[in-house]
């Protein structure tokens, strides 16, 4: 009897491999993107979750107010740790890797609602100032 773990399937689907990479909580959340269109593989918009992926396929989909590139590298056998999720691909986006501006800078250019309860009027003022420039 061989007790060896089974080797990785050649495809996976789609929803179950972005599941296993971690870049969705559950599988459902993978399963609706990928259902409502939102997902490019190799360039071509998909709509099928059981659409089937493989090493060297380049899937481009939102992830939040991110998009992200990700060349698929392997394919898992389960919903590992996030050291083992990171290794089934490479990131292709190096732009969203580079580190974001500091608070402080985009506050001094551009002012805008912090989210820590309502403007004041003098703050309102300012940002609706700010949005009038930049339209113009």
């Amino acid at each position: 009897m061989d007790s060896d773990p089974a080797p990785p399937p050649d495809r996976l689907r789609i929803d179950k491999w972005l599941w296993q990479a971690r870049f969705f909580k559950t599988r459902s959340l993978a399963t609706k993107l990928v259902g409502g269109g939102h997902v490019r593989v190799n360039g071509a918009r998909i709509a099928k979750p059981a659409q089937a992926v493989g090493p060297g396929d380049v899937l481009t989909f939102a992830q939040g107010r991110r998009i992200r590139v990700v060349r698929i590298e392997a394919l898992g056998l389960r919903r590992g740790p996030a050291a083992e999720a990171q290794a089934l691909y490479t990131d292709l986006d190096p732009v969203a890797d580079t580190a974001a501006p500091a608070a402080g800078d985009a506050v001094a250019e551009n002012p805008r609602y912090e989210g820590k309860g309502r403007p004041t009027k003098r703050a309102r003022r300012a940002i609706d100032l700010s949005r009038r420039q930049s339209l113009d």
